[in-house]
């Protein structure tokens, strides 16, 4: 079992940043993949971004969305995941959700098997 929550979340104006975190504990020493996901009122919950396991390289994926505005990154002392956001848009706004996953990233939500609660991030233009 993992247990993640996550925290960071807020209001911030379009062109601002926010760094989302999201610390993992339970069974932290076995080889998850984690993701970032998000989910707007009235649409599907949809991928962000993912990151390995330093094991596997701690390689890292990005919806094109995001791309060169969002970075993952993961601190395997603390056992944390964050989200650096910056360049936020209106459109970012959503409930961003942590989620981890045995063996390699995915972008699919259906594969994660563990999910934090949610954070709020709203960009107001």
């Amino acid at each position: 079992q993992v247990q993640l929550v996550e925290s960071g979340g807020g209001s911030v104006q379009a062109g601002g940043s926010l760094r989302l975190s999201c610390a993992a504990s339970g069974r932290t020493s076995s080889p998850y993949a984690m993701g970032w996901f998000r989910q707007a009122p009235g649409k599907e919950r949809e991928f962000v971004a993912a990151i390995n396991w330093y094991g596997y390289g701690g390689t890292t994926d990005y919806a094109d969305s995001v791309k060169g505005r969002f970075t993952i990154s993961r601190d395997n002392v603390k056992n944390t995941v964050y989200l650096q956001m910056n360049s936020l848009k209106p459109e970012d706004s959503a409930v961003y959700y942590c989620a981890a996953r045995p063996g390699f990233t995915s972008r699919s939500f259906s594969s994660y098997e563990y999910w934090g609660q949610g954070t709020q991030v709203t960009v107001s233009s």
